[in-house]
């Protein structure tokens, strides 16, 4: 695929624009550990806090080591650019907001990720419905996905069938192995995700809820 491309994919609405106080975001491991992320304050984007997101990847552990990452509500990438700091290969970054998407692209070029980010500026939920966009995430033999799905917490409210239809989507497709880890708040009962043959485990880091499923199998 080609590396460091913005592609406009398709519209769709978020949360609404607005502004709050910069919160100073982090790498937390791995070869960009202490790297600082640019963040405006946003109010569309919710960065996850750098005590939950280390904790998340004690908890992914090696998953993204040699991982294909796809981050689906990209906002600064921190998610992404974590992954690839501590080992994964390649990332397809998605983000809808103009705006959002330029600090996007910053946070790539100051690491200099270039090479190994892909940026679609669009609706993920868009992106899981098209075999185009999916052919995107195209992995080398034995190569596994490492999927991060962190949206507006009012999607699974609002959203909620094409959130859970666009995660059930994107982990059939994925190959056995790969790690998906899901973000809500208390709103969203992970128990209406079908997702056969995961390993799951679940963690609370008030106010976000996680959920981490791996693959183990194809079904029969």
């Amino acid at each position: 695929m080609k590396k460091d491309q913005k592609t406009r994919i398709t519209r769709n609405v978020g949360s609404e624009p607005g502004g709050k106080t910069p919160l100073g975001l982090r790498v937390i491991g791995g070869t960009l550990r202490g790297s600082k992320l640019k963040y405006s304050g946003d109010n569309r984007v919710r960065p996850m806090k750098d005590r939950t997101r280390e904790a998340v990847f004690n908890l992914i552990s090696t998953d993204s080591q040699g991982a294909c990452v796809l981050d689906l509500f990209a906002g600064t990438g921190a998610l992404a650019i974590e992954a690839i700091s501590r080992g994964a290969t390649s990332a397809t970054l998605i983000e809808v907001h103009l705006q959002t998407m330029r600090n996007l692209k910053l946070n790539i070029e100051a690491f200099g990720l270039q090479a190994k980010c892909q940026l679609l500026q669009g609706d993920a939920f868009f992106f899981a419905k098209t075999r185009e966009s999916m052919a995107t995430m195209a992995t080398l033999p034995g190569q596994h996905w490492l999927v991060f799905c962190s949206p507006p917490y009012d999607f699974y409210v609002s959203r909620q069938e094409e959130m859970i239809e666009m995660i059930e989507t994107l982990y059939a497709a994925a190959p056995v192995g790969s790690t998906f880890v899901v973000e809500a708040d208390r709103r969203f009962d992970f128990h209406r995700l079908q997702l056969p043959n995961a390993d799951a485990r679940f963690r609370t880091y008030s106010p976000a809820e996680i959920a981490i499923y791996r693959k183990l199998r194809n079904p029969e």
